[in-house]
């Protein structure tokens, strides 16, 4: 079937986002990345908020996002994106206001700003990738790795008596009070990308109501840190993340209303 034939019978045709600029990404082969980023232009288009979007990005991976999605962008120190956030939205209320940031970053050197940011109800949207390392450092053990999963700073895997335990950020982002929607999400799969898209949506949508803040966080590979072929990554990511860090929404208060 040919694609005007496919248009002919009314058949929804897949295309790039507007708000994706036409540059190759840096990420590693398999990344996570690549497809949060794509749905992150999708959402913010389709909610027509090109104009009124603004993401903070600060060190990590993630820090080139302000490359590959046409809005305002603006850079923050290592863990200080959701400070920077704050005065963002207070500044512009009417904006959607986001941050991209990895685990070393949101929970590791910026814990207070995210706990606190979240915390005050200050109607951001925190997008969290959780790939239980530092990434681009050198695949440094972050707050969030698994109990004796070794890494560069832990080659012998790591150790509660040692290394204390993996960080949960969205179940103590659920437990506070100012928080409006928490919920976790990943992208290995089709079914699972459609399921973070709506996800990822709620939350901007619960940001703009002023219901409070909200933490969307993100499952994901790190398939050089891990040094694992992608695919042999997806399938670790399902049979270990996944355990410890289960998928699903963790706080809706639109459900509670």
């Amino acid at each position: 079937m040919t694609k005007e034939e496919i248009i002919k019978q009314g058949t929804q045709v897949y295309k790039t986002s507007s708000l994706l600029n036409n540059n190759t990404m840096h990420y590693c082969p398999g990344c996570s990345h690549g497809v949060i980023n794509k749905l992150i232009a999708e959402v913010i288009e389709e909610m027509g908020m090109g104009e009124k979007a603004v993401g903070v990005s600060p060190v990590g991976c993630g820090v080139f996002i302000y490359k590959y999605i046409d809005i305002d962008f603006q850079e923050a120190a290592h863990g200080r994106a959701a400070a920077v956030a704050t005065a963002i939205k207070r500044v512009m209320p009417n904006h959607l206001v986001f941050t991209y940031q990895g685990d070393g970053d949101a929970a590791g050197i910026g814990t207070n700003e995210t706990i606190h940011s979240l915390n005050r109800g200050e109607g951001i949207v925190i997008v969290f990738i959780n790939n239980a390392i530092y990434g681009m450092t050198g695949g440094q053990m972050a707050p969030t790795t698994l109990m004796g999963q070794m890494t560069s700073t832990s080659p012998y895997g790591r150790e509660a008596s040692l290394h204390g335990y993996p960080l949960k950020l969205a179940e103590i982002a659920a437990m506070l009070d100012g928080t409006a929607y928490v919920t976790r999400q990943s992208v290995e799969t089709m079914a699972s990308i459609s399921k973070a898209k709506k996800a990822l949506r709620k939350a901007f949508e619960i940001s703009m109501q002023q219901k409070g803040s909200c933490l969307v966080e993100f499952v994901s590979t790190c398939n050089m840190g891990w040094k694992m072929p992608p695919a042999q990554a997806n399938e670790w990511m399902k049979e270990n993340m996944f355990t410890y860090y289960p998928k699903g929404d963790l706080k809706d208060v639109t459900k509670n209303a």
